[in-house]
């Protein structure tokens, strides 16, 4: 299958974050407050594609705020995450294939609060750059304390020799949006890495 994606020079940050419309108001304010510091800052947001949740509030403000947004979203996600056409969209075959094109795509992740499926993204990240497949930025941003208990459960497999403790260096924690575009900007310096091959 073919993927056609507008070309874009820039870097682009993707966004692993929540579907729910139920979550801490807080969280929404933050989805909001990041999309539009994305656009601002020149960098593209690369997301799951849905309107819904922190998905959709971090598309939304990011696309009125002028910057380009990638959405993708497998095809039996439409009608439940809605997909958010306003912006560059596509619709794919697999959670599989989503993942991949939003890995290859992005320069940097930050990890909004989110669910099971925020966690299995994040921790898929993770897991490739512990095993040196590649050094894009991992920045969990940590709104009102979201992520305490993963931090705490990543350093418990470190104190326990599961996992080395160098592994702290495979990601960082913002607890203000301000703080994770900052440490997104110092990541320019950072070589670009699109399209790494795993």
């Amino acid at each position: 299958m073919s993927i056609s994606i507008q070309p874009f020079d820039g870097k682009s940050v993707c966004l692993f974050c929540g579907s729910s419309d139920r979550s801490d108001p807080a969280y929404t304010v933050a989805a909001q407050q990041f999309g539009a510091q994305t656009a601002a800052a020149g960098w593209r947001l690369v997301y799951g594609g849905g309107g819904v949740g922190l998905m959709g509030a971090s598309a939304r403000s990011a696309h009125e705020a002028g910057g380009r947004v990638l959405g993708v979203m497998p095809g039996f996600l439409r009608s439940r995450e809605r997909l958010f056409d306003d912006v560059e969209t596509l619709v794919v075959t697999s959670m599989h294939e989503r993942k991949t094109i939003m890995y290859d795509q992005s320069d940097a992740f930050v990890v909004a609060p989110g669910g099971v499926g925020t966690l299995e993204e994040v921790i898929e990240v993770l897991s490739w750059k512990r095993l040196d497949l590649h050094g894009k930025p991992v920045i969990f941003l940590n709104i009102n304390g979201f992520w305490d208990t993963l931090l705490a459960t990543l350093d418990h497999s470190m104190a326990s020799g599961m996992t080395p403790d160098t592994f702290r260096q495979a990601y960082s924690v913002a607890n203000t949006v301000e703080e994770a575009i900052a440490q997104m900007q110092r990541a320019d310096d950072l070589p670009h890495l699109k399209h790494d091959q795993r």
